[in-house]
């Protein structure tokens, strides 16, 4: 079971765990595997190529899935149980992109008696170029 972050523990200014994913054709193919997303921009290189993105990208629930996993390492079960994510999808991630995630801690707030952490949240692919900005908010019970 993963564990509760304790309240003590958790201060507005903190950075969130990076989580860094390095993204190959073969983890796009088996994420439309499990999605069943086999949409040919995703997993059908020469119809991708000819496309104006000139190749396959990363399904963004994919990505997305890295922050998540980020927010999992700072809350545990609380982000399982209670979090919330709203982000914008700025960029496609490639094959062969290293995508980089951070995050920190903006304000710890009372909300009826429970303690809500909002965050600013952040993947980055190697050229520093942004792929998915936004906010996360958790109830820590």
């Amino acid at each position: 079971m993963l564990e509760k972050p304790r309240l003590s523990d958790i201060h507005q200014g903190d950075s969130l765990p990076s989580v860094i994913k390095h993204i190959t054709q073969q983890d796009i193919n088996r994420y439309a595997e499990a999605s069943g997303d086999f949409n040919p921009i995703h997993v059908d290189e020469t119809f991708a190529a000819k496309t104006p993105l000139g190749g396959t990208i990363a399904h963004g629930m994919l990505v997305l899935a890295y922050l998540s996993e980020m927010m999992t390492q700072a809350f545990g079960s609380c982000w399982l149980e209670e979090g919330k994510l709203a982000v914008r999808f700025k960029s496609a991630a490639r094959p062969q992109d290293t995508i980089t995630t951070s995050g920190q801690i903006d304000s710890i707030e009372d909300k009826d008696g429970i303690p809500q952490v909002n965050c600013s949240l952040e993947c980055c692919n190697q050229k520093g170029e942004i792929i998915i900005n936004g906010r996360a908010t958790v109830k820590l019970h």
